[in-house]
């Protein structure tokens, strides 16, 4: 199979989707009204609700939902081939994924910017919300502790790219200041803003900056092991984990500060300068492709699976969640960006588009890891020894989900250099784009973590924790606990292997919470139900083959957590069941 035709053919079915799909449902499903006024124009507070340009908030929405998740799931799911992953990652986004974020977008403005959990109380009563907000936090704690570790390996990993990423905070404070103090509009600081990253990454490709050991760690008897008796290894080996752990605290100190400034200071800004960085990222894969021409050298449908590695029938749709469908981006929709909506129809634009953007994201991943990274493996070499190397790369499941980022960042180089970009700045700039992506998805975690915070407080009347700063660092120290709870900051990935499948099912609930208030409002919900029911069986499905898995392999931790949201899945659904028989006529909403 040629890239070309393997991107063309996704472009096109994207694009379908935009122009059509997303218009009947706006129009026939959701019946959007440019005179609706969103909670950013009825709750403005400069913080949290402001009224935001469609395409700065697109910028924010698109940046925070696409974080590293819709590189790396594809990346590690072409070891099934890339047949399954590329019809997964284009249908799901157009039928299943976008629609789910148009939708959570659309109802939280539609109830007063309220996030998904919150609102759940009024369509499916007070039970269901609770056991939904506890789902929702799950779900952010791994993400936020999980998400500092592979930030910090990242750094680590990609010198580099420090001087870029943190510079790039300084420039989105500008072009806050430029756009909403001093009415400069969006145009010429975003070309300034774009220029002035580039020659960031130039810079830092020429500075690169080693985080110092702050910790002062002495080796574990694995290292000294590993090491084999060279004390100097061993030693090394220890002074990485502090470099790590230094890093970890840095990144988690960074985002309290992030989560509590207005958002139209950092968070907004950042984000839309970013989400201008990943289109001209996109662009330049693209046009890589059509330069060089790769084939794609991974099988359509792998085979010969290496030992170990189960059928990607079910495992696939929650190894893919980012890039196809994904619940975290119903947090978002319903959590930050509700609440800067300017108008009712931007969110076609905001939750349809991001989706497309993000599968366009997860598309290039496939192309990267499939064909550019053989490239890179094979040098002059041929297509024949690519297959080889890449086989011996996905010799394993350790070895694709240990070697997902090497694999994308490698492959992208290889299409850059195609285009006439240097190979060690292409690095860097693949390494800039993902790190950067992995840090707006943190931010906006955090920030969701601790509206939710907020919401429980004003619900249950503990007013300690209604002020931002003390939910924020409610938020901030939990996540770092979990992170700093084992290996020296690999806590999170205790948990990490119920991400998938917890996600998938906080998309299918949201869904089902959408199609719930549709038919309370007499409309049709098909649009909703078809996906949430795949998604749901599916989620369903990969769990019980999981939980298996996990006893085999004596993990009863996860038995024991994964047994647990198994049970409030269910528990919820027979909540969703109880409200559907008790919607008999359309109500207000």
């Amino acid at each position: 199979m040629n890239a070309i035709v393997l991107l063309l053919v996704g472009l096109l079915a994207f694009l379908t989707g935009v122009l059509f799909y997303s218009r009947f449902i706006a129009g026939k499903i959701f019946r959007l009204d440019p005179k609706f006024v969103t909670p950013a124009h009825e709750f403005r507070d400069g913080v949290d609700y402001v009224p935001t340009n469609r395409h700065v908030l697109f910028g924010h929405h698109f940046t925070s939902v696409a974080g590293a998740a819709p590189i790396l799931g594809p990346a590690i799911a072409v070891i099934w081939g890339w047949l399954p992953a590329f019809l997964w990652v284009v249908l799901g986004t157009v039928f299943a994924g976008a629609v789910h974020d148009f939708a959570a977008l659309w109802i939280s403005a539609r109830h007063k910017g309220r996030s998904i959990g919150t609102l759940t109380e009024s369509i499916m009563g007070r039970r269901a919300r609770t056991l939904f907000l506890f789902i929702i936090f799950f779900l952010i704690l791994m993400v936020n502790a999980v998400f500092a570790l592979a930030i910090a390996n990242l750094f680590m990993a990609n010198p580099g790219a420090v001087v870029p990423v943190w510079g790039s905070l300084v420039v989105a404070v500008i072009v806050g200041i430029l756009i909403y103090r001093t009415g400069a509009g969006i145009l010429l600081p975003s070309l300034g803003a774009l220029a002035t990253l580039y020659l960031l990454i130039w810079f830092g490709n020429d500075m690169q900056f080693t985080m110092p050991d702050l910790i002062g760690f002495a080796p574990t008897e694995a290292q000294l092991t590993t090491a084999a008796g060279d004390q100097s290894a061993a030693l090394a080996a220890a002074a990485d984990d502090g470099r790590r752990l230094s890093w970890i605290v840095v990144i988690f100190a960074y985002t309290f500060v992030a989560s509590v400034l207005p958002v139209w200071l950092l968070l907004q800004p950042r984000d839309y300068v970013n989400g201008h960085q990943l289109f001209v990222a996109l662009g330049i894969i693209a046009l890589g492709v059509f330069i060089v021409n790769p084939e794609v050298v991974a099988p359509a449908v792998n085979s010969d699976l290496p030992a170990g590695v189960s059928s990607w029938f079910p495992l696939l749709f929650v190894t893919i969640a980012c890039g196809a469908i994904s619940g975290f981006h119903g947090l978002v929709g319903s959590g930050t960006s509700s609440k800067q909506l300017n108008t009712e129809p931007d969110a076609r634009y905001v939750g349809y588009g991001g989706a497309v953007g993000e599968g366009t994201l997860a598309l290039t991943s496939i192309i990267a890891c499939t064909a550019g990274f053989a490239i890179y493996l094979s040098g002059d070499q041929g297509a024949a020894h690519g297959l080889v190397q890449w086989q011996a790369h996905y010799g394993s499941w350790s070895s694709a989900v240990a070697g997902a980022t090497t694999a994308f960042v490698s492959g992208v180089g290889a299409l850059a250099s195609g285009v006439g970009v240097p190979d060690d700045i292409a690095r860097v700039f693949a390494s800039v784009v993902v790190i950067s992506f992995a840090a707006t998805s943190l931010d906006t975690a955090v920030r969701l973590q601790r509206m939710i915070i907020t919401e429980l407080g004003k619900e249950y009347k503990v007013k300690a924790v209604q002020n931002r700063w003390a939910a924020t660092t409610i938020s901030v120290v939990a996540c770092a606990l979990l992170a700093l709870s084992q290996d020296r900051g690999a806590g999170g990935m205790l948990l990490w292997p119920l991400f998938g499948t917890t996600n998938q099912l906080l998309a299918g609930l949201t869904l089902l919470i959408v199609s719930l208030y549709l038919i309370r409002k007499g409309r049709s919900a098909w649009v909703t139900l078809v996906p949430m029911a795949f998604l749901l069986f599916m989620t369903t499905w990969a769990m019980v083959v999981n939980l298996g898995n996990y006893y085999g392999a004596d993990q009863m931790l996860l038995v024991g957590i994964g047994a647990a949201i198994f049970v409030l899945e269910i528990w919820l659904l027979l909540e969703g069941v109880a409200a559907l028989r008790r919607v008999r006529s359309p109500a207000e909403g």
